[in-house]
C-alpha cells in the first residue's frame, strides 16, 4: 500500500539494505487490493506482506522489519539493544499508530472523511502532541532511538512521524529535536521518500 506508513517502513529498510525486490502496489480502495485479499496474497487480510522466495509470507510491518534487519547493523546483536529496539517498536505500534496514523488517514483518505469529525480530530491532535512531547524530550540529547547508529527502531518511529505535519496536520515546529532526527534519517545513504515506488 504505497501511501501507508507501515508499508513505507518495509520499502525504506529494503532500500537502505540494498535488497532488490518486486513491489506490488495495492492501494486502499483499489481492485488490486481486493484481488490480493482474494488470491491469498495477504494471509491476514492486510498490508504490508513480504513474500519470500521459499514461499513464506510475512505480515505485520514490525515482524518484517525484524526479519530483514536480523544480522545487519540495523539490528545489533547485543540483547539489551535488541530489547530497547523492541520497546520502541511496540511503542510505535501500540501508541503512535493509534493516534498519529489514524489522524493522517482521516486527514488524507476521502473515503474516511465522514469519520473525521472536529471532535475526533481535536482529540487525536491532543493525543499526538503528548506523544511528540515525549519523543522530543527523548531525542533532545541523542541522535538515534537506540544506540549510536540507526536501527529499525528509528525506521519504525519515522514511518508516520516524518509526515505528521503534511499528512496528519500537526504543527511540528515545537519539536526541533524530532525535526533534526528526521533530517538525519533523510540523509542516510539510499534513503527513499514515502512516495517513492520502485
Amino acid at each position: 500500500m504505497p501511501s501507508s506508513g507501515n508499508s513505507y517502513k518495509v520499502r525504506l529498510l529494503l532500500s537502505l539494505l540494498g535488497v532488490s525486490y518486486t513491489h506490488v502496489p495495492c492501494e486502499v480502495c483499489t481492485p488490486a487490493l481486493e484481488q490480493a485479499k482474494e488470491d491469498g496474497s495477504l494471509p491476514h487480510g492486510k498490508l504490508p506482506a513480504l513474500h519470500l522466495t521459499d514461499g513464506s509470507i510475512l505480515t505485520e510491518s514490525s515482524a518484517i522489519l525484524w526479519h530483514l534487519a536480523s544480522g545487519t547493523d540495523f539490528l545489533p546483536a547485543d540483547p539489551m539493544i535488541q530489547t530497547r529496539v523492541l520497546e520502541w517498536m511496540f511503542f510505535e505500534q501500540n501508541r503512535m499508530e493509534n493516534v498519529i496514523a489514524i489522524r493522517a488517514s482521516l486527514n488524507s483518505y476521502p473515503h474516511l472523511a465522514a469519520q473525521a469529525s472536529p471532535e475526533r480530530m481535536a482529540d487525536l491532535e491532543q493525543a499526538g502532541i503528548a506523544l511528540f512531547e515525549l519523543l522530543e524530550g527523548y531525542l533532545s540529547d541523542r541522535e538515534w532511538m537506540v544506540g549510536a547508529s540507526p536501527t529499525i527502531a528509528d525506521i519504525a518511529i519515522f514511518g508516520y512521524t516524518h509526515s505528521s505535519g503534511t499528512r496528519g496536520g500537526y504543527d511540528m515546529s515545537p519539536y526541533p529535536a524530532i525535526q533534526r532526527w528526521c533530517e538525519r534519517m533523510k540523509a542516510l545513504p539510499d534513503f527513499i521518500a514515502l512516495d517513492y515506488q520502485p
